[in-house]
């Protein structure tokens, strides 16, 4: 038997149904402040990760799915989406088109890395991009559009925690400390964390192994070495987050997995549902250099992304409540009576319900057996006597009684029953 592969999983109904109801918020809210959606390829050159992402991170080293096109380019399936977002951006002239663009987007993303609860090698991501707007106010907005989408699906006990990783200006000196406290210990850090001391020393800071976790515990502080124009930066976001109403917390050595983040960086956590060790729920932050870096102008970016199967393990309830119930089902005896329900069914879908009929036929216990399958709310019964007389017999499914209608009032009547 073929089965799927190790860590892309099959997603079947009910279970879709809740991810339908996350996608179908998120998306509402981002529209309701001005986001667009854009689809972007899954496939990328590999060069855009390693310059984007970053060489020297776990992503570009050990995570991407890489392999040569039949010309012999190297290509990737995408493990991210914001490098993806920048590129159609700059491909498609759009920063000449209008100063502030606004983008969501949702889909599939693939990361060969260990498997946890919640996190698998074909994962999706929901997230939004802003760019060309420098102000915190923004980054504030973010967070409070994601703690509103998170309050609506009912998800308790969210937690934002932000940090500012400075600008260019601060990276140095920020770098040269972190060399400086890591350097004693560098025999004791992981092989990965000795090459990143040399390389990327902020990259040791993300490390997941325990003895390199504990080490990084003490290291500097990136609000510590704030120049002003970050501290302003940072002293905004904060003031936004509190007019916004959203409750937070500092988190001096909160970063990313990313290289291309500067400046705000925030991430929502939650302990409700079963998230396993890790309870970050979505985390993103400025990317101000990125534009520029991938040969544009330079342009202010912010943004963030969300996994949707952590989101998933936070929903209160079953999957069975997010399924939608199908309005009305029906039931014919007799060949006539069968091929009017379904003229019957198309007009009751055109007219904006769920209708299902069992193209199968057979007796009429066995299709009320099926409307109850469906969790039909209302079945509609036709039969010759009801088609003489162009009425329909129509079933509460939850009481049991039925009534004759006329099959002209049968809108109004379902109005009523569903009501």
């Amino acid at each position: 038997m073929l089965t799927a592969v190790k860590g892309m999983n099959d997603l079947l109904p009910p279970e879709s149904a809740k991810w339908a109801h996350v996608e179908r918020r998120a998306r509402d809210l981002f529209e309701r402040h001005g986001y667009r959606e854009i689809r972007t390829p899954m496939v990328e050159r590999t060069a855009l990760f390693v310059r984007s992402v970053g060489e020297v991170t776990d992503i570009v080293e050990k995570q991407m799915y890489t392999f040569d096109d039949r010309d012999e380019t190297s290509i990737t399936l995408r493990p991210e989406a914001t490098a993806s977002v920048v590129r159609a951006y700059l491909e498609h002239s759009v920063h000449k088109k209008e100063p502030v663009t606004r983008w969501y987007y949702m889909g599939p993303m693939f990361r060969r890395e260990r498997m946890q609860r919640g996190r698998y090698r074909q994962f999706n991501q929901i997230g939004v991009e802003a760019l060309g707007v420098a102000e915190p106010t923004i980054d504030a907005e973010q967070v409070a559009m994601l703690h509103g989408l998170f309050t609506d699906l009912g998800v308790e006990r969210v937690d934002a925690l932000v940090n500012n990783l400075g600008g260019p200006a601060d990276r140095p000196a920020y770098r040269a400390a972190l060399v400086a406290y890591f350097e004693p210990y560098r025999a004791e850090l992981c092989e990965d964390c000795q090459r990143r001391l040399d390389k990327n020393p902020l990259r040791i800071l993300d490390c997941k192994v325990p003895r390199d976790k504990e080490i990084a515990a003490g290291a500097p502080a990136t609000i510590d070495y704030l120049g002003e124009a970050s501290r302003m930066h940072f002293d905004g976001f904060q003031a936004a987050l509190a007019a916004f109403g959203v409750p937070f917390r500092v988190e001096p050595r909160l970063v990313r997995g990313f290289d291309y983040y500067t400046g705000t960086l925030y991430e929502l956590q939650s302990s409700a549902g079963d998230l396993g060790a890790q309870n970050t729920l979505c985390g993103g932050g400025r990317y101000d250099g990125l534009v520029e870096e991938l040969g544009g102008p330079p342009t202010p970016a912010v943004g963030f992304a969300m996994g949707v199967e952590r989101i998933i393990l936070t929903l209160p309830g079953d999957a069975d409540s997010f399924d939608p119930r199908t309005d009305v089902f029906l039931a014919a005896l007799g060949d006539a009576a069968r091929l009017h329900c379904l003229k019957l069914a198309q007009a009751l879908r055109r007219a904006g319900w769920r209708a299902d009929f069992d193209h199968r036929g057979g007796s009429m216990k066995a299709q009320l057996k099926r409307a109850d399958r469906v969790r039909a709310r209302a079945a509609v019964i036709v039969g010759d006597d009801e088609l003489a007389a162009r009425t329909v017999v129509l079933k509460d499914m939850s009481a049991g009684a039925q009534s004759v209608v006329p099959e002209a009032e049968l809108a109004a009547a379902l109005h009523k029953l569903l009501a």
